[in-house]
């Protein structure tokens, strides 16, 4: 079986050979050999041991701890890997939270055009800004209104107005194509286009499913025609027109 030296194991497993020393001496990790000459060699178990150890220092365990856990008789190598398996995908959600918040603040300052509340809601009179919200937390929860707007913030003034002036031409593209199929290949082409919108504005946090997120909007369409107006007005014709379409195209996808 082979034996790793101090040096070579240091390279393998991205450690300083001081680090090692260090383990050494407090008993964390010991060598399987010493020899004549001083020289310490590890083996298999040794270098399972040190992945212990370099999985807990991630996770920001105490040296004096990590030793506890390892001398401990009930320590269980399998269980300890599900448990930091569990842990690390934490870490990494977390970290990648931390890295969206980074990139869309670094669009926001490329912009120079930080979006507020009211930009959200650009056109539409304070108190029945207000109200909308109101609505929509009373609707879906106030987290859940926060956390879209704060995604929507993270867009420039520039894009998140082409953005919407793009929703508004396909709103006015599938208005005049009310009268044909729902399956047809220009309807379904403005679909496709909506969709990939309010993906876009979602920020990619739909935690129940892309399809699944996109047929409830078409149910809420029918169940609130204020969503599809035209000319200003609401329209259970245009509602119903859609939610054929977005449920058609769901399918599709689904197929």
């Amino acid at each position: 079986m082979d034996k790793y030296s101090v040096k070579k194991l240091s390279r393998l497993a991205g450690v300083s050979v001081r680090t090692l020393h260090l383990y050494d001496r407090m008993g964390l990790l010991e060598p399987s050999v010493r020899t004549e000459a001083r020289y310490r060699l590890y083996g298999e178990k040794e270098l399972l041991r040190l992945q212990q150890i370099l999985f807990y220092r991630e996770l920001d365990f105490p040296l004096k701890d990590i030793l506890a856990i390892l001398e401990d008789p009930a320590f269980d190598l399998e269980q300890a890997l599900e448990g930091h398996r569990k842990a690390l995908l934490a870490k990494k959600e977390r970290i990648d939270t931390l890295v969206g918040t980074i990139d869309k603040t670094l669009v926001t300052l490329k912009n120079k055009s930080m979006l507020q509340v009211e930009d959200l809601y650009d056109g539409i009179p304070n108190e029945k800004m207000e109200a909308y919200r109101a609505e929509a937390m009373a609707k879906w929860g106030k987290d859940t209104v926060l956390s879209a707007e704060e995604t929507l913030r993270g867009f420039g003034k520039d894009e998140m107005k082409a953005l919407q002036r793009e929703l508004t031409r396909i709103s006015d593209r599938l208005t005049e194509l009310m009268s044909t199929d729902p399956k047809s290949a220009p309807v379904q082409e403005c679909i496709a286009r909506r969709f990939a919108i309010i993906l876009k504005l979602s920020g990619g946090k739909i935690e129940m499913g892309k399809l699944e997120y996109f047929r409830k909007l078409g149910e809420l369409y029918v169940q609130d025609n204020r969503y599809t107006p035209v000319n200003g007005m609401p329209s259970m014709e245009l509602a119903q027109f859609m939610k054929e379409a977005m449920d058609y195209y769901i399918a599709q996808q689904s197929a």
